[in-house]
């Protein structure tokens, strides 16, 4: 530890990368105008795990710069910078559509807030090295020089397949409570396990994450949810008592029993968490957050009849959902999403006996795709028949796309009916009739229109008794 090694190259793999080459000019400047100046971060860490382990790199990197120089030397050096973090020796500067981010070294003082230093002080490069989070995020590198400097076996960590706070995991914990979720998600994301002492610190402090604000829990979440390595993430998040914390809706499904002959695997939660790992690789926070809680309305709905059963925990679930989204501050779309794949779930049951028409306005919904990925996740975690989802894919098949329709509020209005509830009755109906008896011209939609209006005249009249 403490030492510096030289690793010529080892930047080559991100050549070709237009934000890498804006960053590189960046620091090609600070290094030429005799400022210390180093690549930090994840851009090296990645660089470096590609280099020992093969691992690929992902597809985004930010270049972040660490060097000796203050916000207003590199204001001084650079046209474009915005002046951000100035009083934490931050500047990010601008080159073309890339922002690089240049950060003074430095030494952090007290954290009364659990988030930011209370004072920041000038200081050496293993000075700030010493204030970073992991081993490995406290990385500095340099291409001209092919210098690695590493003051806390971040490299040798990497070896390990290790995540480690640097120094006392409590007291890097504190300083920011967002960390406990970054552990999670670096250690799944980038295939380490955490050191024990890090697990140990989580467990301790987990319920003080709530101290975070809502919005950075939940783009932690996001993080973690969206990456095709979700399930390690919440594996994880459960093994050191966060999941408890942050999604207290999901811990409750333990130990909820269902019906054996329709949820073999066992309770509530079990199910849960086999849904969530037979999602898509490429399925969004959305559908994510609606596998974990599709089913979180049972515990509230759970009776024992002829049979264990769930009346209506669909319903029970959109509304828990709502809640879970509002707490978190998601966006009202996201939110939205969320509740309609959590309310909907459930509809598949009767698709086959749904009328065509309506089967396939249900899954030509904008976020139909999703739906029919939940529900195949949902009967694989289950009984593992797919002739529903089958079958919605046939339908599916049979149509390119929804069909517009033939029949406008016009010909209906044409036929004497006045404007009101009955008029949108009618054109459903018709829609109905054209996709499942295939109409692919007004004539014909129009021919039949006075029968479908008589008939929805005469249904109005029986439902109202008259």
């Amino acid at each position: 530890m403490g030492e510096v090694t030289l690793i010529p190259g080892l930047f080559d793999v991100y050549r070709g990368r237009e934000r890498y080459r804006d960053a590189l000019s960046v620091l090609e400047t600070l290094v030429r105008e005799g400022h210390a100046a180093f690549f930090v971060g994840g851009a090296v860490r990645d660089a470096l795990d590609f280099r020992l382990s093969g691992r690929p790199l992902p597809p985004e990197a930010d270049f972040d710069i660490a060097c000796d120089a203050p916000p207003e030397r590199v204001a001084a050096l650079f046209p474009r910078v915005v002046p951000v973090g100035a009083a934490f020796g931050v500047a990010r500067v601008m080159v073309g559509s890339t922002c690089v981010e240049v950060a003074r070294f430095r030494a952090d003082e007290g954290y009364s807030d659990g988030r930011r230093p209370d004072r920041v002080r000038p200081a050496s490069i293993r000075e700030d090295a010493a204030r970073r989070d992991f081993t490995v995020n406290a990385l500095y590198y340099s291409p001209f020089t092919s210098e690695l400097h590493d003051y806390h076996g971040g490299r040798a960590d990497l070896e390990r397949r290790v995540l480690r706070f640097i120094g006392d995991a409590a007291e890097r914990i504190e300083e920011d409570r967002l960390r406990m979720l970054r552990a999670v998600r670096f250690a799944c994301l980038r295939d380490l396990s955490l050191d024990p002492s890090a697990s140990e610190a989580v467990r301790a402090a987990a319920p003080r994450v709530l101290s975070v604000s809502a919005e950075r829990i939940a783009r932690e979440l996001e993080l973690m949810f969206s990456s095709p390595r979700r399930s390690c993430c919440l594996e994880l998040l459960d093994a050191v008592g966060l999941l408890a914390v942050v999604l207290p809706e999901v811990e409750a499904l333990k130990g909820v029993p269902q019906p054996e002959r329709f949820h073999p695997e066992g309770d509530v939660f079990t199910h849960t968490v086999l849904t969530f790992a037979e999602l898509p690789p490429d399925a969004d926070f959305a559908l994510a957050l609606a596998a974990l809680l599709h089913d979180a309305g049972k515990p509230a709905t759970f009776r024992v009849a002829d049979r264990i059963r769930f009346d209506r925990h669909d319903a029970e679930g959109a509304a828990l959902a709502r809640r879970v989204c509002e707490r978190l501050k998601l966006p009202a779309r996201t939110t939205e999403k969320v509740v309609w794949l959590v309310a909907t779930h459930m509809k598949y049951m009767d698709l086959k006996r749904m009328r065509k028409g309506r089967a396939l306005a249900f899954l030509l919904h904008e976020w139909g795709p999703d739906s029919l990925a939940l529900h195949r996740a949902d009967c694989l975690a289950s009984h593992g028949d797919l002739s529903t989802w089958r079958y919605a894919r046939a339908l599916l098949n049979s149509f390119e796309e929804k069909p517009a329709p033939l029949v406008k509020g016009e010909d209906v209005l044409a036929l004497g009916v006045p404007p009101g509830p009955l008029v949108g009755e009618i054109l459903k109906e018709a829609w109905n009739r054209q996709v499942e008896q295939g109409w692919t011209d007004r004539e014909t939609a129009l021919a039949a229109l006075p029968s479908i209006v008589e008939e929805a005249k005469r249904k109005r009249e029986d439902e109202h008794g008259n």
